[in-house]
């Protein structure tokens, strides 16, 4: 799995905070594997290339899956984690991605609400229709944007943050994510991630108050995703 970190990752940087356009195997924050993790590596960075000679600050404001790419934010001083974690939490972050899944004949734009309930010991999300004990209200619209030779690219808005939201309720409509062997995929994608990318994310900025908006380009070692792009 990719336990490294490049310059050309960094979407966005001020003072305040840093967005990466995170690889599919890379893990946002250290886990019982012990692998390295994206916040270990880039604080190494930052103090590398600042000259910094104590500690450097970085706290994750928000998680994407391990196997999932694009766009992660991480706050470069305690104020702003807290405030963007505020924002996160009160859906003030508006969150945007892209998925491929098979040509199936689903409807073109569709607004899916389903009730999602984490299993731990399988690290797994189950999926009922209607409410159910102990499961959480999980609702997401989808749009197909392009049609490829055997895949279709959903843009995906997101009302809630469930875990593996996206991936749990395409499933359940018989569309798993292409590579997703978990949630019903046929087999795997060859770097053992999947083709699910957090595309775009538009906030207002906690600290400074400007309008930002970022854009993430698609893994560029994958053939599929980079037709999406053309």
């Amino acid at each position: 799995m990719t336990q490294y970190f490049s310059e050309d990752q960094i979407m966005y940087e001020d003072n305040h905070m840093m967005v990466i356009n995170k690889k599919a195997g890379q893990l946002v924050q250290g886990d019982k594997t012990g692998d390295l993790s994206l916040l270990e590596l880039i604080k190494d960075f930052i103090k590398k290339r600042d000259d910094k000679p104590g500690n450097v600050f970085l706290g994750l404001v928000h998680r994407i899956d391990r196997p999932t790419s694009g766009l992660v934010i991480y706050a470069k001083t305690s104020k702003a984690l807290s405030r963007l974690t505020v924002m996160v939490k009160d859906r003030e972050v508006k969150k945007t991605y892209w998925a491929l899944v098979a040509k199936e004949m689903i409807p073109k734009s569709q607004r899916l609400v389903h009730y999602l309930q984490k299993n731990e010991k399988t690290n797994k999300a189950t999926v009922f229709v209607k409410q159910t004990e102990g499961a959480k209200e999980s609702i997401l619209t989808y749009h197909i944007i392009k049609t490829l030779d055997n895949y279709q690219l959903l843009e995906i808005d997101l009302e809630t943050g469930r875990h593996h939201q996206i991936r749990a309720q395409l499933s359940k409509i018989g569309i798993p994510i292409k590579g997703d062997l978990k949630y019903g995929a046929p087999r795997s994608n060859p770097d053992g991630g999947i083709s699910l990318h957090a595309r775009k994310l538009q906030f207002i900025h906690p600290v400074t108050k400007e309008n930002i908006e970022i854009i993430a380009p698609v893994p560029q070692n994958d053939a599929v995703w980079k037709a999406c792009e053309d």
